[in-house]
């Protein structure tokens, strides 16, 4: 980004309000009264881009100018992150008036104002119509392109993920944060040597570059370069100091799946003690996720995590009615089973099936004929229920890119299907799973002692067919 002294300008365009137009650090304009919001603003950007913790300058955007249809817009986006119940009604309040002050806004703040109240609404498709036409009208906007992103990821929209990026790339080609998002978008389409080639320049560019770190990351965990990886993630941690809290738990959590595979679960432990769940902020959906996520794993190892379900567990009762994302939702209902808590569980699966019912068209069949029944599925294997659970997840696993998250994460409900097969005994449908987890990262211990153990009871069984036979 350019530097404020150099982008800021007055223009002589002055609306009936008096507001003026100045540029922001994408030498987009900006209406408002004030210089300082404008700056403001220039921060918000700068710290939603680098997943930093400091993207609350917004609500100094508004102190500074609260006429400001832009900054009020820009306000609703942080407090929708934040995804709260709480926060979506301050999210509501900004949103209300920005649609009050729009006879002052720009043709790009209304685009914005639209897409951020379809998000509000939870209308994720209409919201992507508003940044896609963002896009075309200002590419140089990237935050509006970081929005979309996220989006997109939330519907399991992998390849339009890297459109969006792709469509305003030759107007942002110098800036780092562009190839953060290439790089990303590349990932989730499972094109991975170029994830890493444009991970690696947008770090080559900036290096304090949480977000082009992640999809290098995710590069290396998927190919099983678990040396390498440890290796590259933990010589670029100390820049995450000034992560937001969440994304910065979250990368830790991506270097303990390294030493998971490792089996390193000691290490595993105490990243969660001290970098995971130790640095989260305990009542936030996405900081209890991250820890959620890893319990589960070190579960699915055998390893017994001690009072930490129950520790947990006492966070989520905000979490019953929320249901910002089915991907998280799945998380939550499982984590309230471990953690003892049932009757939680069991108010929020009610909550989920009203929800559902009362959901938009276009994700009514996603919380239906998805959501519902893996989470089900999920409490089923939450319960030692292993038949009931291959059932109910079985025919959600297809679907499952539909809840969001990326790959990285989803593959968790496929490990919790496949230890399903495993305790049923059901080994004839382990083992391709297994064959096909073991070619895609063919040097990972813990795949291949399952696999080995799979061979022995398949070949154990054929044994005892042929001697009874005999």
């Amino acid at each position: 980004m350019k530097a404020r002294a150099t982008s800021l300008r007055y223009c002589l365009n002055v609306f009936p309000s008096q507001e003026i137009v100045m540029q922001d650090s994408f030498e987009l304009e900006v209406t408002t009264r004030s210089i300082q919001a404008v700056a403001l603003i220039d921060r918000f950007y700068d710290q939603l881009l680098s997943v930093g913790n400091d993207t609350q300058a917004i609500l100094q955007a508004v102190e500074a100018d609260p006429t400001s249809v832009f900054a009020h817009t820009l306000a609703a986006v942080f407090y929708l992150f934040i995804g709260t119940t709480e926060a979506t009604q301050q999210s509501q309040h900004h949103l209300t008036i920005a649609n009050q002050n729009l006879e002052n806004a720009n043709d790009r703040e209304r685009l914005y104002v639209a897409a951020v109240t379809a998000w509000a609404n939870r209308d994720i498709q209409q919201a992507t119509i508003y940044h896609e036409a963002i896009a075309e009208e200002f590419p140089r906007d990237l935050v509006s392109v970081n929005l979309c992103q996220y989006h997109y990821r939330n519907l399991g929209s992998s390849q339009a993920m890297l459109e969006i990026a792709e469509k305003v790339f030759l107007d942002n080609q110098e800036n780092p944060y562009m190839h953060g998002m290439i790089a990303f978008g590349l990932e989730e389409c499972h094109r991975i040597e170029e994830t890493e080639a444009a991970g690696r320049y947008a770090v080559a560019l900036k290096r304090n570059h949480p977000w082009a770190h992640h999809a290098v990351v995710h590069v290396l965990e998927a190919q099983g370069r678990l040396q390498e990886g440890i290796a590259w993630i933990e010589g670029v941690s100390d820049t995450w100091e000034q992560c937001n809290p969440a994304f910065y738990s979250h990368l830790w959590w991506h270097t303990a799946l390294y030493y998971l595979d490792a089996e390193q679960f000691d290490r595993v432990l105490e990243l969660y003690d001290f970098r995971v769940w130790g640095r989260a902020r305990k009542s936030y959906g996405r900081d209890q996720i991250n820890a959620i996520s890893l319990l589960m794993r070190l579960n699915l190892q055998g390893i017994d995590v001690g009072s930490r379900w129950l520790e947990l567990a006492t966070y989520l009762h905000d979490r019953l009615h929320e249901h910002n994302l089915a991907f998280m939702d799945l998380h939550y209902v499982y984590a309230l089973v471990r953690g003892g808590k049932a009757t939680w569980a069991s108010e929020m699966l009610t909550s989920m099936e009203t929800y559902a019912e009362q959901a938009l068209p276009s994700i009514r069949s996603t919380w239906k004929e998805v959501a519902l029944p893996a989470a089900y599925g999920m409490i089923a294997h939450a319960q030692g229920n292993w038949e009931s659970a291959i059932i109910l997840l079985e025919p959600t696993l297809p679907r499952l890119q539909e809840t969001g998250g990326s790959h990285a994460e989803r593959d968790l409900f496929e490990q919790i299907y496949l230890d399903a097969l495993l305790q049923a005994e059901r080994y004839s449908k382990a083992l391709p799973l297994l064959e096909k987890r073991n070619a895609a990262r063919n040097n990972i211990p813990v795949i291949q002692k399952k696999l080995r153990a799979v061979y022995t009871q398949i070949l154990s069984k054929s044994n005892q067919i042929e001697l009874g036979s005999a």
